[in-house]
């Protein structure tokens, strides 16, 4: 598309939407990017000129609802909104987008508003593109996007690894080790119901760990700032894990909630779980975790919070440490207060 030259008939088409929201129309095809990856998004703002429209687009591409998210989103729909799950969905994007627009409004009028340029874009003539220049583009971008962020998901990747795996000491409830044992040594019960008992006690061994663990430790250290918003301490571990990437959410609710220690959205035994978890203690003891209210509020703050470290290292390379650690809390802040009005004033209304 960008070859045959009609990605710049595109910014100009959408130039004076985009100017509305104080943004460059060469500001949609970065912000139409991100719904398949936010870094690619931010990366694709240096075609902008004018360093303003850079730093606009990079604060708000991260609340385009990337293909990451889209597993969380799935598995919450699939358990608490089975009758209208296209339109639930349909709507988390277009609030992402909503919230973009107002973000860009409010950044227009405040931190870039004696900024205002001209629009001034040269159309090339319409060609053919060829085998080899794309693949050329595809070799470059691609090679680019792996030395750039691999090393910053990996090293994110092995702290969130490190977090949930130390202490190996942990004190469990109940000896695990044991109980496997005495259930193989049975004699009288088949393989198979063998097999389930060991693999169950093995899920709890696991979850168990977990919430022992040096992020489980964090999740409850956290749990006072999210109970707010119809949180606990297993959903507050979620969310902290889905800072290296937000796909990982998935798998380690499949952990903690005793479903699955390879669940993905698709999980059934997890899609049960989540609609059967209660709260063991505060004043919300014996009732719901999840409520449709919870669930929705949650895809929220996924939506909106911290993006992955991926994107907050594409925003440091494309500007600085200043508007990388301004986009952390920016967006944690924003999801943290959509989602306590969703929880609280929905709590009214119901």
């Amino acid at each position: 598309m960008e070859d045959t030259g009609y990605m710049a008939r595109v910014s100009f088409i959408m130039d004076r939407l985009m100017h509305k929201i104080g943004l460059h129309g060469k500001s949609f095809i970065p912000l139409l990017m991100g719904f398949g990856c936010n870094v690619p998004a931010i990366m694709a703002t240096r075609t902008l000129e004018n360093r303003k429209d850079r730093i606009m687009t990079m604060l708000i591409a991260p609340f385009m609802s990337c293909s990451a998210r889209l597993p969380v989103y799935v598995l919450i729909i699939s358990a608490f909104f089975p009758k209208n799950q296209g339109l639930v969905l349909f709507a988390i994007y277009i609030i992402g987008i909503v919230i973009a627009i107002l973000v860009a409004l409010f950044l227009k009028k405040t931190v870039f508003s004696k900024q205002d340029v001209p629009f001034v874009m040269e159309l090339p003539p319409y060609r053919i593109p060829t085998l080899k220049n794309t693949s050329l583009h595809m070799w470059h971008k691609g090679s680019q996007y792996l030395q750039k962020m691999g090393s910053f998901i990996l090293l994110a990747s092995i702290i969130i690894w490190g977090l949930s795996y130390y202490p190996r000491n942990v004190n469990y409830s109940i000896d695990y080790e044991k109980q496997i044992g005495v259930i193989n040594s049975t004699t009288s019960l088949h393989d198979t119901i063998k097999q389930s008992k060991v693999s169950e006690l093995e899920l709890m061994k696991a979850s168990e760990h977990q919430e022992k663990s040096y992020i489980g430790r964090l999740g409850k250290f956290v749990e006072p700032t999210i109970q707010p918003l119809g949180f606990d301490w297993k959903i507050g571990i979620s969310i902290i894990t889905g800072l290296a990437a937000k796909e990982i959410v998935v798998g380690s609710m499949g952990i903690l909630y005793h479903a699955d220690l390879e669940a993905d959205e698709n999980s059934g035994s997890l899609i049960e779980k989540l609609q059967q978890q209660e709260h063991t203690s505060g004043e919300l003891k014996g009732q719901k975790v999840f409520t449709p209210l919870v669930a929705f509020g949650f895809m929220l703050f996924i939506l909106i919070y911290f993006p992955c470290v991926a994107v907050i290292a594409a925003i440091k390379k494309e500007s600085n440490w200043k508007w990388a650690t301004f986009t952390m809390i920016y967006t944690t802040a924003i999801a943290w207060i959509v989602a306590f009005l969703t929880y609280q004033v929905g709590s009214l209304l119901i």
